[in-house]
């Protein structure tokens, strides 16, 4: 049976995302047409040196990826832009009622998604705080709907009919999530990176993409992750495991 997570690997990642997220990007253009993508530079004499990103879950690693070019060399640097903002998302559809779900109809409906997917309910509790505050009728400015906030045509894709129905839209964002995981290898921060600013990004950065959202995003769930397995380490009877 695969498991898709590790308390101590996650709180780990959550280290070297919050480090990571203490500098600008920056994209470095060098006379010889040469192009990086780097999380910060420091000066190293007459040279500089250009911390690349790494998703080593090690600062020490992290810090020892970097090249080092002539101070000369440098063309410009220009800091990388967060994603522009989307466009105003559409209202929800009037037929729509979907009545607000109890605290036990949510950990219902995660416990069973997370057992078809081997995935933990709380891990999707998590997602969902940061995603839509667990508000059925949850509608982005990029026009992502529902619990896990899903976009319609990645709705669509996973056979979710109508995302402001919970039942299904836990179960299609589950399922997304499952394939992000399977994608990473199972590498929580990576898989939540690109469920936020989708897998494209991800791959393009080699990395959690240098983008603000994200990047807080990331600590945001993972923190609340540790703080659900925390408690319930304290109280078993809080929450179920699904492992």
């Amino acid at each position: 049976m695969k498991q898709h997570f590790l308390l101590r690997s996650v709180v780990a990642t959550l280290a070297v995302s919050a480090c990571a997220s203490a500098f600008a990007a920056q994209h470095i253009t060098l006379r010889n047409g040469n192009e990086f993508d780097c999380i910060r530079q420091e000066p190293a004499g007459a040279h500089i040196r250009l911390y690349l990103f790494s998703t080593s879950n090690s600062s020490a690693t992290a810090d020892a990826n970097y090249i080092e070019v002539p101070a000369d060399s440098v063309l410009r640097a220009e800091t990388v832009p967060d994603p522009p903002p989307p466009p105003p998302a559409a209202p929800v559809p009037a037929a729509v009622h979907t009545a607000p779900l109890t605290p036990a109809e949510m950990r219902q409906m995660l416990t069973r998604a997370g057992a078809e997917h081997n995935i933990d309910a709380d891990l999707l509790a998590s997602v969902i705080q940061a995603e839509s505050n667990g508000n059925t009728l949850a509608v982005s400015r990029a026009g992502a709907q529902g619990l896990m906030q899903l976009m319609p045509s990645t709705a669509s894709d996973l056979g979710v009919h109508n995302a402001f129905i919970p039942e299904q839209n836990i179960g299609g964002g589950t399922a997304y999530l499952d394939q992000l995981l399977t994608r990473y290898r199972d590498n929580i921060a990576l898989a939540l990176a690109a469920y936020n600013a989708g897998p494209a990004a991800v791959d393009r950065y080699h990395g959690i993409p240098p983008y603000a959202e994200t990047r807080a995003y990331v600590a945001r769930v993972i923190r609340t992750f540790n703080r659900r397995k925390l408690a319930a380490a304290s109280n078993p009877t809080l929450t179920a495991n699904v492992r």
